[in-house]
């Protein structure tokens, strides 16, 4: 074998020596740095105020209806909004042949019941229009919602009247004055509003003057629209016509292209502007703080990175991340961020026929947690009051008991120039290091404690890399779907005992990826109070 001289030796040690400098001048320290005594204020809770769901006949599924019983439980959310309430698949409105009309909520029943079972409260999207009602046979989706204006304005009223009447009968005024009323959905979107805007400020006007004659107290908004657009035009509308608006209600997404899209066909693109979401957020508040009405509250309810059910941007591990960013970016400028949606059981483009498919949910059709999800579970886990934290990339808590969580993460946009979503996030895609990052927590009391590290990334709670893994099969065996879910539950990678000294002060240093989700939980030892 041939052995180097000493001269090449000496080479590849300097060349050596040069790499490491180079890597370590390279390597990013990150400090987060909290007094558990410095208290902000309460945690803001609006990431799980309101969650999505496609539309209301997929809620009389029992897959679905467990599904969202499990992430009720993990991720707290309060209301849950969905398309098609009023659409002939859940048998609302119909007219004999002897021109007689007929009502029935009984499908309806039958979901909300189970909604409110579960502690889960209606955020109402009224809408699409009964065929019997509609002036047009012009439709949207698989499932046929019809999009065209009614052609009696004043029965379109009516049905709404009854069925908040009805709602009122079953549940309670109390009860129903909890809940959100929006007309419509995207009525700026031909494709989803085959009328003028004129047309929809007319079935707004018909909509909340019918809810509002039922009790003053029911909330009504809208305009539910696409890509933050019309807010002036509704308060201004609403303050001159003296309509009832109660909150405005818009979307947004975080792609570049490709306005329903269901196929993922035109290929989108996530948008590497650090200002995708928030930016339209704050356009918005600023149009409500410029107009009449101030104070109205804002509600998003719908946004994600992409509007098209065949992204795999969603089921990417990238997603937990970008979640936790454009939330902690968007702070309490809304009240409420609705993500779309929370399972693939969603039958816009028609039932699916793979397994990860790049649909909107938090979880896949067989109830696979996404990486995504566990942005809300990590959320849901935090303590009640936040603490005060310089770092643009965390959320600092406490809670009554002395608790303290702390969720960081490395939001890093990696989708290469000239490539789409479609193209890139259904690769095995390593991350590059980050470097290390160090929580350092003052003022905490003396005793022991449990740390639990809880982790969202790259092979952490990923099934999705762990399907492409498996040769991303259309369709997944039994086995499969238990392994997949095994590697996917949020429950610790690491616990173990800590003691915090006299002088209150813990650190924990952690190696940090592109695009990781860390949950770090202190939490008084089981038997081993501190004092």
């Amino acid at each position: 074998m041939h052995q180097p001289d000493k001269a090449t030796l000496l080479i590849a040690a300097l060349l050596g020596a040069v790499l490491s400098w180079s890597q370590a001048a390279t390597a990013q320290q990150r400090d987060i740095d909290v007094h558990v005594g410095q208290v902000a204020g309460k945690l803001d809770k609006t990431f799980n105020e309101v969650i999505g769901a496609g539309r209301a006949n997929e809620g009389l599924r029992a897959d679905w209806q467990r599904q969202l019983a499990e992430i009720k439980r993990d991720a707290g959310f309060r209301y849950i909004r969905m398309h098609g309430l009023l659409s002939d698949d859940m048998g609302v409105y119909k007219i004999d042949a002897q021109g007689k009309e007929h009502y029935n909520f009984q499908y309806i029943d039958a979901l909300y019941d189970y909604l409110l079972s579960i502690g889960v409260k209606p955020f109402v999207e009224l809408g699409f229009m009964p065929s019997a009602m509609a002036s047009g046979d012009k439709t949207i989706f698989w499932w046929r919602g019809n999009v065209t204006p009614p052609r009696d304005y004043a029965k379109w009223g009516e049905l709404v009247k009854k069925l908040t009447e009805h709602w009122t009968e079953r549940y309670g005024q109390a009860e129903v004055a909890t809940w959100y009323f929006e007309v419509w959905n995207e009525p700026n979107l031909d494709g989803f509003w085959t009328g003028t805007q004129a047309e929809y400020f007319r079935l707004y006007d018909h909509a909340a003057r019918a809810i509002k004659s039922v009790s003053p107290a029911y909330r009504v908004g809208g305009p539910a629209t696409a890509g933050a657009a019309w807010i002036p035009e509704m308060i201004a509308h609403a303050t001159t016509n003296k309509v009832p608006l109660d909150f405005v209600s818009t979307h947004t997404y975080g792609v570049n292209q490709g306005f329903l899209d269901e196929f993922g066909t035109t290929g989108t693109v996530l948008s590497k502007d650090d200002g995708a979401i928030v930016n339209d957020v704050l356009k918005n508040r600023r149009e409500i703080a410029a107009s009449a009405l101030p104070k109205l509250p804002l509600h998003y309810t719908e946004w994600s990175s992409s509007y098209t059910p065949s992204d795999p941007t969603h089921d990417s591990y990238h997603q937990a991340a970008y979640i936790l960013q454009k939330l902690k970016q968007t702070g309490n400028a809304a009240q409420s961020m609705s993500y779309w949606v929370f399972t693939d059981i969603f039958e816009e483009a028609g039932p699916r026929f793979e397994a990860f498919h790049g649909g909107f949910g938090l979880m896949n059709t067989q109830g696979i947690k996404k990486p995504a999800y566990f942005a809300y579970q990590f959320l849901n886990q935090l303590g009640s009051q936040e603490l005060r934290n310089g770092d643009a990339k965390s959320i600092a808590t406490v809670d009554g008991n002395g608790d303290v969580g702390v969720l960081l993460w490395d939001y890093t946009h990696t989708l290469p120039a000239n490539i789409n979503n479609q193209q890139y996030f259904i690769k095995d895609l390593p991350p590059r290091a980050k470097g290390e990052v160090r929580v350092t927590l003052r003022g905490v009391k003396p005793g022991a404690y449990t740390l639990a590290i809880s982790q969202a990334g790259y092979r952490r709670n990923d099934a999705f890399t762990a399907y492409i893994g498996m040769g991303s099969p259309a369709q997944l065996t039994r086995q499969q779907v238990a392994e997949l879910k095994a590697q996917a539950t949020g429950a610790p990678s690491e616990q173990r005992t800590v003691r915090v000294g006299g002088d209150g002060k813990f650190s924990v240093a952690l190696p940090l990826r592109e695009n990781d989700v860390v949950l770090l939980k202190l939490s008084s030892a089981p038997g081993k109070p501190a004092r």
